[in-house]
């Protein structure tokens, strides 16, 4: 596996992901017309523009399996809200149904609180349906619960909540002292 920073080339992939990834993840949750109206073209064509825009504020990783496939994406950048105390957010993370629970998805998360960290983004939050079994990734991943707003999708009202990270420096270390107690171990 191999995460690297997105580029236009990679438009049509991380639109197939995501457009796989939503049918997959929120069956039973979005309605059914919805995900059957989603669209690779369309999804490609506001990635690429996404991908292509100079000036955008964020920023995109993809992660390729052994054969160079892309198999997953996660963006971010400053907070789009206006949240007084978390500054920077994660946009987007998806993930092949079929890649999910390896510790992928934790390595983009990861990255992407990385790099918001450098660029001086301390803290960040990330939104999510509450309906939604990936709260529960948030949450192992240290992710407190914060707030909860209706949102509207296929036509029904949704709920999402907040889940923030007050001090990213807390997040990076806690990954820093696992990696380091793994190696020891492995090394024995």
């Amino acid at each position: 596996m191999r995460i690297r920073e997105a580029t236009v080339r990679d438009a049509a992939a991380i639109a197939r992901v995501q457009v796989d990834t939503w049918r997959t993840a929120y069956a039973g949750i979005v309605p059914e017309h919805h995900l059957a109206s989603l669209s690779d073209e369309r999804s490609e064509r506001a990635w690429r523009d996404t991908l292509s825009a100079p000036d955008r504020p964020g920023f995109t990783y993809v992660t390729e399996d052994d054969h160079g496939n892309v198999i997953g994406f996660a963006s971010g950048g400053p907070e789009r809200g206006g949240d007084p105390v978390y500054k920077g957010e994660v946009y987007a993370i998806y993930l092949l149904q079929e890649h999910q629970r390896k510790g992928i998805g934790r390595q983009l998360t990861l990255t992407l609180a990385r790099r918001l960290f450098e660029k001086g983004l301390r803290s960040m939050l990330v939104w999510v349906l509450a309906e939604s079994p990936s709260r529960g990734f948030y949450q192992a991943l240290g992710g407190k619960p914060l707030y909860e707003k209706p949102i509207e999708i296929g036509g029904e009202e949704l709920i999402v909540a907040a889940y923030g990270w007050q001090d990213l420096s807390v997040l990076l270390e806690a990954h820093r002292q696992t990696k380091r107690g793994q190696q020891s171990t492995y090394s024995v």
